[in-house]
């Protein structure tokens, strides 16, 4: 296997610098074993105007045949003698990947301690691999070479290589000789090296654990989650193993929800509940009562499915719908057509996805349910269609700032015939004993209203989006501080009105935008 990587320089800026970012001087050749062979460094040209770094790995074919079995473990299950013939030591794959890692890792981390200007900077570069793995057909060949580089900015030369240059009938193989031209950090250059070489080859020769996840996000830190083709590079190189690519997937939109959030990512992955008053004890209640009365989240879900049956909604979009426990209290009605579950948090999501055992749920089951992750300070095209919304103890953890956009997202462009929504009640918070004086009842909870406050907010929604509010209590109503939790049932009216509501709100909602369904 070999690649080069060259860059060109001038006096002031000499081509070989490219020795101090590599950490490999251009006046010696030098070499490194790795686990599956010996990695080469040389330099064929190194002068002020040009230089050029080469990296050759010889493999040892007996230590593939000892390590791995079969394609993805060193070998190819092609025919009977491929653990003896095979293009494992000349085609680039992630045996050359590793040796890029283990060689140039300094380079691929972007540290240069002696010259840190040279690893922020883009230098000219050219890249080039003489045989590497791009089958034929729709996701392969060099048109995929093209879909998988040319989005980074690279130019990109993918030279189909004949079977037999004196047979051209016989056609061409299934490798192109690749030259990538760009300006770049040699840390980006790296890194996306490293990540779709082995996508290319559709194969590794190691065994891919969890931690393999962790490895692509860091690797592909600035350019992966915005790769037109991330679904395919996230399946190839975890090795089609479907759990890690869809915690992959999920890590990244979790990632550009908070990017777009101005947040970090540990403050909107919290939607996995603590225990708290409103959802661990009996409503009000002491220790005897506690064992007969339900807890006040059973209440709560009793109350949703109660509105929802009175309104005739069939399809029901919870949204925020947390580790499910209302999704699969919805699943057991029979007149629930279609489940819809929304959250943030895809450590939520993923909890849920497991306490209803979707992987075991039966087809027609499963077809009545599906979990996504968004958040829903965005418009989202997902949202529209659905009889019902229910945002169930969710307002309360979004910041004021962004509510209107959340108004928006629901009411004006999802704009469902009804929306239910919950909030604890502050006033009933002096009834909890467990629970400080003036503390809120989640960690997370940015703000927790009276009865006054909600009933204004939810009055002043429906005005602007078209709806009519009324309003239920929830738990046992006390008769100083009203009930611990207050719902509000909204239903649609007047769709010519809401329009110019709608519009006018979308203008001014600025943090508000398009997002789509899940990449």
């Amino acid at each position: 296997m070999f690649l080069t990587i060259s860059t060109s320089g001038s006096s002031e800026r000499p081509a070989t610098d490219l020795g101090f970012l590599l950490h490999k001087h251009p006046a010696r050749a030098q070499s490194f074993t790795t686990s599956h062979g010996l990695a080469h460094v040389f330099y064929p040209e190194a002068t002020e105007e040009a230089c050029t770094a080469a990296l050759l790995l010889e493999t040892d074919p007996v230590g593939l045949v000892r390590r791995g079995r079969g394609k993805g473990r060193g070998g190819s299950p092609d025919f009977a003698l491929a653990q003896y013939v095979n293009d494992r030591p000349y085609a680039a794959s992630s045996l050359l990947a590793v040796a890029l890692n283990a060689v140039f890792h300094s380079a691929l981390k972007g540290r240069c301690d002696l010259r840190p200007e040279l690893a922020a900077a883009p230098l000219p570069l050219r890249i080039g691999i003489p045989a590497l793995p791009a089958k034929a057909g729709r996701d392969g060949g060099p048109e995929l070479v093209r879909r998988l580089f040319e989005p980074l900015g690279w130019q990109v030369e993918a030279e189909p290589i004949p079977l037999d240059p004196s047979f051209p009938e016989w056609g061409d193989s299934h490798y192109v000789r690749l030259g990538l031209t760009g300006e770049l950090r040699l840390a980006d250059a790296l890194g996306q090296l490293y990540v779709l070489l082995p996508v290319l080859d559709d194969a590794k020769h190691y065994w891919v654990a969890p931690d393999e996840v962790d490895k692509l996000l860091r690797v592909g830190e600035g350019w992966l989650g915005e790769h037109p083709e991330l679904p395919l590079i996230t399946r190839r190189y975890l090795a089609r193993r479907w759990s890690l690519a869809r915690s992959a997937m999920e890590r990244l939109e979790l990632a550009r929800l908070a990017e777009a959030d101005d947040r970090e990512v540990e403050e909107i992955d919290n939607a996995v509940p603590q225990e708290t008053p409103s959802t661990g004890e009996a409503a009000g209640g002491t220790d005897e009562q506690a064992q007969a009365v339900p807890t006040l989240a059973a209440q709560r879900r009793e109350a949703i499915v109660g509105q929802l049956r009175a309104a005739g909604a069939t399809r029901v979009a919870d949204l925020g719908c947390g580790e499910g426990a209302l999704v699969a209290a919805l699943l057991k009605e029979q007149w629930i057509a279609e489940v819809l579950g929304v959250d943030v948090s895809s450590r939520a999501l993923s909890i849920a996805a497991h306490r209803l055992r979707l992987d075991r749920m039966p087809e027609r089951q499963k077809a009545r349910v599906r979990l996504v992750q968004g958040a829903l300070t965005y418009t989202d095209t997902r949202l529209g269609g659905y009889d019902a919304a229910v945002l169930s103890e969710v307002i309360e953890h979004v910041d004021p700032p962004r509510l209107p956009a959340l108004e928006y997202a629901v009411f004006g462009a999802a704009r469902p015939g009804t929306v239910l929504v919950t909030t604890p009640n502050v006033e009933y918070n002096v009834r909890w004993e467990s629970l400080p004086a003036g503390r809120v009842r989640h960690a997370d909870h940015r703000f927790e209203w009276d009865r006054a406050q909600f009933r204004a907010w939810a009055e002043r929604v429906a005005e602007r989006y078209g709806y009519t509010v009324r309003f239920a209590p929830v738990g046992p109503q006390d008769p100083e501080v009203g009930p611990p939790t207050q719902l509000a049932a909204f239903t649609r009216t007047n769709d010519t009105a809401a329009d110019a509501a709608s519009t006018d709100t979308a203008a001014t909602a600025a943090a508000t935008t398009e997002q789509g369904p899940a990449r």
